[in-house]
């Protein structure tokens, strides 16, 4: 065995083998894969290979797509049998909720490229002459998916990799990983040692043992997860062809055709059970030595979903069945896979935590590969990073979503709902004072995070404006027009200080740093000049710094602060997100509440805009900033944890002279969109620069930054897309983010995100459209739920676009 390689990869799946693959398509040839069995030896062997187009997410919907595009040619480029069958697939629809769903993904389809229609019922038994479908309404009919053999499709890719130059070494028990000062790692097996420069953990079922030898937690659960096989059915035997996959939620299954049986799987709800893990106790996960490991058959517990399968397709409700595989499969808490960085250890990567790893596993490969030889991947990896999960999620947490996530993998889930599995995670003292006051709650990075005041009514299922709609309106009116007061908990917030610290900081950053007492937003660059992260940073003092930035960039910016440090500097850089919290106050008499609390002076020449402070508020020290992202007079209010109630009660008994309001983040959207403000992942993500995201006015070329050469390279080249703001004629539905922009006949963009002006009485979104497509007043069309609506692109910021009321 060789004892060096830039890349070893520690399992033989459908994820390693995919990432082989990957990385010596992008030029990354010296790559090792270890595989301690044979090839798909975990739990790839025993899927059952499903490949879905449907899907709404625009990046997880390119995923499938790459992987659909390969497996349908990789017979043809290997020589190698893979089973590919292009059946295609139908997904009933039996409410309107869905049907709105699948009009949807439709438009998510015109993005992509996949061939999808949303067809009734006589095309569905035209197609499938033996479902019967009472209670659908509609199915979507995707054209170019279907199923493969797990095990040929992979042996194919692995014979293409090695091919190119990739490695694979079956049969060798990887026993130890570890990691020295210099960054190199040591892969130890029972066949000797290799140095590698990176290492991927793609174990599948077994990824939280390899990252265990490197103190990294890995938050997924296996999950037992059965199909079954018919006798062969004689309906089958007298015809050609074959049947689409079949997706039910009635059911909650799919089955289809298996040569000429029926095969059947189940997602059951509630009755479910974690592989290696006894009721009570934690998992034990398998032996890391076993391989193709299989439970026995548990008929009883999928039972009653049989029963309906066999009701949708009676000419199955007669026969045996001849086999059932009852075998893990890895479900993460919110469904997504784990693919990117492990958080604390500089070139350790994970590529593991996908419940439907056929269908992902190609996808996932090749865009990780793009991250780790390039720097970037060509589409936005946010969804699948790794470090969005924290040391808040414990293993009864994982447990408890992924269980939830497990039941609903036919269920779909509306877009307001909050399921309670879980949570709260982690929530600051003022949780219960506001959960008193009819606060409905959403979740970031575990911290509970005011939503809408909903007095406790529940929102409504749809993909429509809900009943959510009128409390939001009232909740922005109070902050356009009088005060509203918000906590918003969970900020990542960094201190970095010492000697060093503004040499540090304009290293990573791409703006100035301010002046002691200012603030200013900086963005951190790839070395292609990509957006990694948004910082809004306060000068404490000459030495001293806060950043702030997202709740969920807690790990990704920790490590990229600190790894930034060179050898010999003098800097601290101290996490205290969980000493302080937020609150927001906000609206033109703002200053007027604020007055009655502090003697401080909040005038605009004492205290101006884009400053901060620190000030006494009701007797407590806080640290004011003047900034906020709704786009009025206004101050963060940055407390001590163990002073937030006292703070907010004293903030909410002045304010209510002048009407204060509580708002939540359903108002902020509102409010953030008319005034034309970007998200960091929605608008600003790892495809762009700051150059299609008309952000410039955040770089300043005046000195070295990582990622300027990037930015200057895009510059000279020029850009095909922009961003900019429109406006559309919805009916009772908004921009959501990862519908098709067109221009007549031509799709032009993409939206990102949007929702309604409440103050301007706009429906407004932000969208990528071409060049030609991108100057005030074009015409253009959105799709959204299946109807193109009317949209023009208008200048940014429709609300107060002089600031007048930020500096008020």
């Amino acid at each position: 065995m060789q004892s060096q390689a830039r890349v070893v990869i520690v399992g033989g799946g459908v994820m390693g083998i995919s990432l082989l693959y990957g990385l010596v398509l992008e030029g990354w040839t010296d790559v090792v894969l270890i595989e301690k069995g044979e090839l798909t030896s975990g739990s790839t062997w025993h899927a059952a290979g499903q490949c879905p187009s449907f899907i709404a997410n625009y990046n997880l919907a390119k995923v499938h797509a790459y992987s659909n595009d390969l497996y349908a040619k990789l017979e043809s480029m290997t020589g190698m049998a893979t089973g590919w069958h292009a059946s295609g697939g139908i997904r009933f629809a039996t409410n309107q909720l869905e049907l709105d769903h699948f009009k949807r993904v439709e438009g998510t389809s015109k993005l992509i490229g996949f061939r999808m229609q949303v067809i009734g019922v006589d095309e569905i038994k035209r197609i499938n002459p033996f479902v019967t479908t009472e209670g659908v309404l509609a199915g979507a009919l995707t054209f170019d998916d279907g199923y493969v053999d797990p095990s040929s499709a992979c042996n194919a890719m692995a014979f293409e990799a090695k091919r190119l130059g990739g490695t694979v070494i079956r049969h060798c028990l990887v026993t130890g990983i570890t990691q020295a000062p210099s960054g190199e790692f040591t892969v130890s097996t029972d066949q000797g040692d290799i140095t590698a420069e990176h290492v991927v953990n793609a174990a599948g079922c077994y990824a939280d043992r390899v990252s265990a030898w490197l103190g990294v937690q890995t938050r997924f659960a296996n999950m037992k997860h059965q199909y079954v096989i018919t006798d062969a059915v004689p309906e089958f035997l007298a015809r050609d062809g074959e049947i689409p996959v079949m997706r039910d939620p009635w059911a909650s299954s799919y089955y289809r055709q298996e040569q000429k049986s029926g095969l059947i799987g189940i997602y059951e709800h509630e009755d479910t059970e974690e592989a290696w893990r006894k009721p009570g106790g934690e998992p034990t996960g398998p032996a890391w030595e076993s391989t193709n490991e299989l439970f026995p058959p548990q008929l009883d517990r999928i039972a009653p979903y049989l029963e309906r399968v066999f009701e949708r397709m009676p000419l199955w409700g007669n026969l045996g069945i001849k086999r059932v595989v009852n075998g893990a499969i890895s479900h993460t808490p919110d469904s997504n896979p784990l693919v990117g960085p492990a958080s604390g250890v500089r070139n350790f990567w994970l590529a593991t935590g996908t419940g439907i790893g056929i269908a992902q596993g190609p996808g996932c490969g090749r865009y990780l590969a793009q991250w780790m030889v390039h720097g970037d991947a060509d589409i936005n990896m946010a969804g699948m990073d790794p470090r969005r999960y924290g040391d808040f999620a414990d293993q009864e947490y994982v447990s408890a979503k992924s269980h939830r996530e497990y039941w609903d993998m036919y269920r779909l889930i509306p877009p307001g709902e909050e399921r309670p599995e879980g949570r709260p995670a982690k929530a600051s003292p003022l949780y219960p004072v506001l959960l008193a006051k009819g606060c409905t709650f959403t979740e970031g990075f575990g911290w509970e995070r005011p939503k809408w005041f909903s007095g406790g009514v529940e929102e409504e299922a749809t993909a429509r404006r809900s009943n959510a709609h009128p409390v939001v309106a009232l909740e922005c009116a109070a902050v356009r027009e009088r005060v509203g007061i918000m906590e918003l908990p969970g900020f990542t917030k960094l201190e970095v200080a010492g000697p060093d610290a503004e040499a540090l900081l304009l290293r990573v950053c791409a703006n100035r740093m301010p002046r002691v007492g200012g603030i200013t937003l900086a963005h951190a660059l790839s070395d292609n000049g990509r957006y990694i992260t948004e910082f809004t940073i306060t000068r404490l003092a000459a030495d001293r710094f806060l950043l702030l930035s997202g709740a969920a960039a807690y790990h990704r910016d920790q490590d990229l602060v600190r790894w930034a440090v060179l050898p010999g500097e003098q800097v601290s850089i101290d996490n205290v997100t969980a000493d302080w919290t937020t609150l927001i106050v906000a609206g033109p008499r703002t200053r007027d509440v604020l007055a009655r609390l502090t003697i401080s002076d909040l005038s605009s020449a004492a205290f101006p805009w884009l400053t901060a402070q620190e000030i006494t508020v009701a007797g407590r020290s806080v640290r004011a900033l003047r900034v906020n992202y709704v786009g009025e007079l206004g101050w963060e209010l940055h407390c001590r944890m163990a002073d937030v109630v006292a703070v907010y009660e004293a903030v909410w008994a002045a304010g209510s002279a002048f009407g204060i309001a509580d708002f939540g983040l359903y108002a902020m959207n509102s409010l953030r969109i008319e005034k034309s403000y970007a998200g960091l992942g929605a608008e600003l993500t790892n495809e762009i620069t700051p150059v299609e995201a008309n952000m410039l006015r955040f770089v300043k070329r005046d000195h070295e930054f990582r990622g300027r050469a990037g930015v200057e390279q895009v510059l000279a080249a020029g850009v095909t897309t922009h961003l900019v703001t429109i406006k559309v004629d919805a009916v009772d539905f908004d921009i959501a983010g990862g519908e098709p922009v067109f221009a007549g006949d031509r799709m032009v963009g993409v939206t990102t995100s949007g929702g309604y002006g409440h103050a301007t009485a706009l429906s407004l979104g932000f969208a990528y459209v071409d060049s030609g497509f991108d100057a005030a007043g074009t015409k253009l069309e959105i799709m959204l739920l299946g109807d193109r609506r009317a949209a023009e692109v208008i200048p940014a910021s429709v609300y107060d676009p002089e600031n007048l009321h930020l500096k008020a």
